[in-house]
């Protein structure tokens, strides 16, 4: 990359505990450790400088290593985010942080790019995600992030029940987004948002991201050039299996 572009890390926080899926980061995924999909699928982004992994678990921390990353340990953390920051923000001299999600083992490298790209041409925004297409039938589902932009791309507001409510359908429907975990962070705003304390509307929701727009802090939300498979559960895990070995067999 340019000199005169900033810096880019992609950080990936892996955790060994989960409600639903302890030591989901060591599973293995056709034969690899989820976290060695996701290390690989960031390095094959063009617009990243680094890939590193923040983890609390040292066996995470060895596969992330073997798979290409740098590995650092961190204490305990409410969040992702937090992990990340205490990982990136005592080190080295970056400017870009994208958080990568580490249950998301089969992350298109063009999102990553695409939202790079977003942020390098929007140098005003502190913060930028991505988003898709939200399927009816998820429209109601609380799993299933959604959220509102303005016309120049910012967030207006992110919720786990249907925004905008369907009042008028068809024009409910043109404006359904599936809101993608994937966030780019500028330095300084990373510094920011950690330093807030949890606010009312992320504790309603359960999803940080409102803590940022609570604080007056803009987000960028672009659409994903493809979407991606979470794995958040055991089945979701199968489920990753079939798409990999169907994948796999295409390509021979």
């Amino acid at each position: 990359m340019g000199q005169d572009l900033p810096r880019i890390v992609a950080a990936i926080p892996a955790r060994w505990g989960s409600s639903r899926f302890p030591g989901k980061p060591l599973a293995l995924l056709d034969g690899r450790p989820v976290v060695a999909h996701v290390v690989e699928r960031a390095l094959e982004a063009a617009s990243v400088e680094a890939v590193l992994v923040a983890t609390d678990h040292e066996g995470i921390a060895g596969a992330a290593r073997d798979a290409g990353a740098e590995a650092v340990l961190t204490g305990e953390h409410p969040s992702g985010t937090d992990r990340i920051a205490e990982a990136v923000l005592g080190r080295g001299g970056w400017e870009l942080v994208v958080n990568v999600q580490g249950d998301e083992p089969l992350l298109p490298p063009a999102n990553i790019d695409r939202l790079v790209e977003g942020m390098l041409g929007r140098p005003e925004v502190g913060i930028g995600t991505l988003c898709g297409p939200l399927a009816e039938e998820r429209a109601a589902d609380p799993n299933a992030v959604k959220v509102v932009r303005r016309s120049d791309g910012r967030a207006l507001y992110f919720s786990r029940s249907v925004v905008p409510y369907p009042r008028d359908e068809a024009a409910a429907r043109d404006s359904w987004r599936l809101h993608l975990g994937i966030y780019a962070y500028r330095r300084e705003a990373l510094e920011r948002f950690v330093g807030l304390s949890p606010s009312p509307l992320e504790r309603a929701e359960g999803l940080e991201q409102l803590r940022a727009l609570e604080d007056g802090m803009d987000i960028l939300v672009l659409d994903a050039p493809a979407g991606s498979v979470g794995v958040d559960t055991p089945e979701d895990l199968e489920r990753a299996e079939r798409l990999v070995t169907g994948r796999t067999t295409q390509r021979s």
